[in-house]
């Protein structure tokens, strides 16, 4: 069970619209103890927050009784959800509460990998249609007792419905979109249109039953991810080898991965080298070359050699479980937008009945009108009214764009954060980390008198094994042109100036400029262009031989490879861009030159936290990004805080969303996500309104009656849902 002070998540089964989840938060809301709950109708998942002393089995009993399986969520199910997932505890709950809930559960409580017609809505919406033919093929061979079948045909689909109405009302809840149907259809019933009442029944039954299948699809998105990683792993003990579950790898362990393998858990390269394909998780084409002491992630594929891999996470917290858990987190965060719904929604269903019960009555009553004809409107305004569309409009989008996000690796901790980020007017972007790769890289090398191999060849043998920064990117450069390495004698550090040793049998010594002209005379053409570097943002090391000046070699931490083209796309939608830096003023406005951004420099955390509140006091809806650690405070006071990493705890924990693949590019296309899943929002509300508009007028006029009513709602449900699945396939800016 997933305890974090007092709460405690679930998984819950049958869970398929947002009224299923209006429906279960709304009861475990009026519980004892029950301080808030959220519920995820695409992960299936509910959150409660409870007093220490509040009655779990209790909270559960009663999510049972209105027509729901419930279980406790382990931390391992959340790593790795799906239907090789049973809970023992369950089963032992549908065994105690069967009775009560046989009835009730037309819900579907299967796997999602189930097909359609072997689950239990399924089964249920084949015979009401099977009885619906049989009615009609009776009525036509027995037109006098025919009326009486269309109410046994209705009875079959009717029964279950209106049992869940029932606990639904007795747990506080009337007004629920089963009550609207049972009314509707024993009404239609009791004025003689017992016909429309079972083909009503009928076609409500094949809403939910679609709306499951979408649920199902939103929420195998989200399992897929769990699929990347493989079930088996070999595991090296003892100098033997040997296949284990990956599931019972403990931190530390050494894991044998074989080329084309995938890699079963998060770690560290302890032996070997390969290519890396990154794609399931970063979606990056090109395969990364990784070598010992390099990082891999679980779920990707390694290419042509032969690696040992240390542990460095469990398989409940590698990479893609976390990026599972939080994404169903996230959505179980409801955004603005939603909340308005929500609370809409809570209106609107009394108002409906009340409407409804007033087109009934009054035209007849007082106008003289025809009470069936007036009561028949009235049952079909019941049926119109039904806001599955409209409640299921948000979600379903938010649910979609959470998953397509996930894939790219941009997580947003909710619902409210996706909806925030596309209000975004200016972002703030920290160097170190983020705009640059965090480590600096040679960029030139300058010989004097020798070749530039040999300069790369005697820094690399001065700075063998030293763990410096600057010392590893002249070793990796050495690496990357395939530069020999002699070995260096009598190598020792001189404090504050740089290294020297004896390679060849010469003197060689690698330091600051400062420290070199100690010891020779820089000529000053040499010299202006040492200065140029540095003004250029450029860390500059000069190479003596014999007291005599080789060359010098000149590092700095590059920017990303997509930083410009980053910045160009967040400048053309519109977007302020600033780069905020504790780095010294020259580096960083050598950076800022190079990527057009404007720069402000030498700032401690708390001037990066007055900058951004000083850019909100402007009217701006700000973003900021940065590693997470350092940058705590702004990301704070930001609007929305984005941190940069590849998978880190703190990448996902500190703020509101993560760029998971250290790609500034990702920033804007987070935005446009949100963007795009605004607009989409507000394609479904407008569909959800408009077409229960037109029908209402229809319905009044007598144009429409109860079954183009019930289509209308239905056809509304889907359309939504289909266009929120659309946003699924979304793969952001080409």
């Amino acid at each position: 069970m997933t305890s974090v002070a007092n709460q405690v998540r679930y998984r819950v089964e049958g869970m398929d619209c947002a009224s299923c989840a209006s429906k279960i938060g709304s009861t475990v809301r009026r519980m004892p103890g029950v301080e808030d709950v959220s519920v995820s109708v695409a992960a299936g998942t509910m959150t409660v927050h409870h007093a220490p002393e509040s009655d779990l089995a209790a909270i559960e009993k009663k999510v049972i009784d209105i027509g729901y399986t419930v279980a406790p969520l382990t931390r391992a199910d959340t790593a790795r959800p799906g239907p090789e997932h049973s809970h023992d505890r369950t089963g032992q709950e549908r065994h105690e509460h069967g009775e009560a809930a046989a009835g009730l559960q037309s819900h579907d409580h299967t796997p999602t990998s189930r097909p359609w017609w072997k689950s239990a809505k399924g089964r249920l919406t084949i015979a009401s249609g099977a009885a619906l033919i049989a009615a009609f093929a009776f009525h036509t061979a027995f037109p006098a007792t025919g009326p009486w079948a269309f109410v046994a045909a209705m009875l079959i689909g009717l029964v279950p419905i209106a049992r869940r109405a029932i606990m639904a009302a007795l747990a506080g809840i009337p007004f629920t979109i089963e009550m609207l149907m049972a009314v509707a259809a024993v009404g239609a019933v009791i004025i003689g249109a017992g016909e429309e009442a079972a083909t009503v029944v009928f076609l409500f039954l094949v809403g939910e039953l679609l709306e499951g299948v979408a649920a199902g699809k939103a929420r195998s998105s989200i399992q897929a991810l769990t699929t990347l990683v493989p079930k088996t792993a070999l595991i090296e003990e003892n100098g033997s080898t040997r296949e284990v579950s990956a599931d019972r790898l403990a931190v530390g362990a050494t894991i044998l991965v074989r080329p084309g393998d995938r890699i079963p858990a998060d770690g560290d390269i302890a032996e070997g080298d390969s290519a890396i394909d990154e794609s399931p998780v970063s979606g990056e084409s090109v395969p990364v070359r990784k070598t010992t002491g390099d990082t891999v992630f679980a779920g990707t594929i390694n290419g042509d050699g032969v690696l040992r891999v240390k542990m460095t996470a469990a398989a409940a917290d590698n990479t893609i479980a976390r990026i599972v858990r939080l994404v169903e987190e996230a959505q179980e965060s409801k955004a603005p937008t939603e909340r308005f719904i929500d609370r809409f929604s809570r209106w609107y269903m009394p108002g409906v009945v009340a409407i409804a019960l007033l087109v009934a009555v009054v035209p007849p009553f007082f106008l003289g009108g025809n009470w069936s004809e007036w009561i028949y409107k009235g049952l079909a305004l019941l049926l119109i009214g039904c806001p599955c569309a409209l409640v299921i409009s948000v979600p379903a989008a938010i649910a979609a764009s959470l998953s397509a996000g996930a894939r790219r690796g941009l997580l947003m901790k909710g619902g409210a954060v996706l909806e925030g980020l596309g209000k975004i007017t200016a972002v703030a972007l920290d160097k170190t980390g983020t705009l640059t790769e965090g480590k600096p890289k040679v960029t030139d090398v300058v010989a004097v008198g020798v070749g530039e191999r040999e300069v790369m060849s005697l820094a690399a043998a001065l700075e063998t094994g030293s763990s410096h920064p600057l010392a590893q990117a002249i070793l990796e450069r050495a690496k990357a042109d395939r530069v020999p390495v002699p070995p260096a004698a009598e190598a020792k550090a001189l404090g504050g100036k740089g290294v020297v040793g004896r390679v060849g049998g010469k003197s060689v010594f690698l330091g600051s400029p400062n420290a070199a002209s100690e010891s020779v005379s820089l000529p000053a053409d040499q010299a202006a262009r040492i200065a140029a570097l540095n003004d250029e943002g450029k860390s500059v090391s000069v190479l003596l031989v014999n007291d005599v000046l080789a060359g010098f070699i000149a590092m700095r931490d590059e920017p990303r490879p997509d930083a410009q083209v980053a910045r160009r796309a967040l400048a053309d939608a519109g977007i302020k861009t600033v780069m905020l830096t504790g780095d010294n003023k020259r580096t960083a406005l050598a950076i800022g030159k190079q990527l057009g951004i404007d720069v402000q420099a030498e700032l401690l955390p708390e001037d990066k936290q007055r900058i951004v509140g000083e850019l909100k006091g402007q009217g701006l809806k700000v973003a900021k990004v940065g590693d997470g650690i350092n940058d705590a405070p702004a990301l704070a006071a930001a609007d929305i805080g984005i941190a940069m990493g590849g998978g880190t705890d703190v990448a996902l924990e500190t703020a509101d969303a993560a760029v998971l693949h250290g790609r500034v590019g990702d920033v804007a296309a987070m935005i446009r996500l949100s963007q795009a899943t605004m607009a989409n929002i507000k394609q479904n509300i407008t569909i959800a309104l408009g077409l229960k508009a037109v029908f209402l007028v229809t319905t009044v006029v007598g144009i429409t009656g109860l079954w183009p009513a019930i289509l209308a709602d239905t056809g509304a449900t889907v359309l939504v849902t289909a266009n929120a699945m659309r946003l699924l396939r979304w793969r952001g800016p080409t």
